[in-house]
């Protein structure tokens, strides 16, 4: 087990080695495997990127992330709602009933998708556009597909992944929902494994009740 120092000393190393984060503007504390992190940084994208890093450091049982995004120019919502608009429209992962709100800055998306990827690859385009301070996500899965063995398909799927300990893992389905329990080692095994689950088919509800081992 680390020490409050040595985590923080960790996480700060991290991010300081990744090159899309600039760990200048970054404070960073640690108690019992909860890492804060405060500061500014340049973009959403910067920010996505430093809560990615600091979820693969070991020992990292949680995040309480309160970066600020400070942006160079300013943007009116009107031209990043049209920004996002064309930017969801030619990303050919994104189903084109996706709708967006933008306010202050801050993109949420909504709408029904069928596959997760599809969620993600709506997020994942918004988060790299200029003058974005954040995003929430209230797309939903509405996968029609009625799901057959579901908690095999799972368990065998996080058995393959080598990012992946699938021994401290259980898995349980009802109705279109896979219920994940048990222990992993990192925050990102934790999301990996909910990504996991994400991909078989019939599933439109994840609960993930996963812990992080301290």
């Amino acid at each position: 087990m680390k020490t409050d120092l040595e985590l923080r000393q960790d996480v700060e190393r991290q991010l300081a080695w990744d090159p899309k984060v600039d760990a200048t503007k970054i404070a960073v504390t640690a108690k019992n495997g909860v890492v804060t992190l405060t500061g500014h940084v340049q973009s959403f994208l910067e920010k996505w990127e430093a809560d990615k890093v600091v979820k693969g450091v070991l020992g990292v049982t949680g995040i309480a992330e309160d970066l600020e995004v400070t942006l160079g120019g300013a943007t009116s919502d009107t031209d990043l709602t049209q920004r996002v608009v064309n930017s969801l429209k030619w990303n050919v992962s994104v189903p084109s009933d996706i709708k967006p709100t933008v306010r202050d800055g801050w993109v949420t998306l909504e709408g029904k998708v069928k596959w997760y990827h599809e969620k993600s690859a709506a997020q994942g385009t918004v988060l790299h556009l200029q003058g974005v301070k954040g995003v929430t996500n209230f797309i939903t899965i509405d996968n029609p597909v009625e799901p057959q063995d579901v908690s095999n398909k799972i368990t065998e799927a996080l058995a393959r992944n080598a990012r992946i300990d699938a021994q401290g893992i259980t898995v349980k389905a009802s109705g279109h929902t896979a219920i994940l329990n048990g222990s992993v080692r990192s925050v990102a095994e934790r999301d990996e494994a909910e990504t996991a689950a994400w991909s078989a088919p019939g599933v439109n509800f994840v609960e993930n009740n996963l812990t992080v081992r301290y």
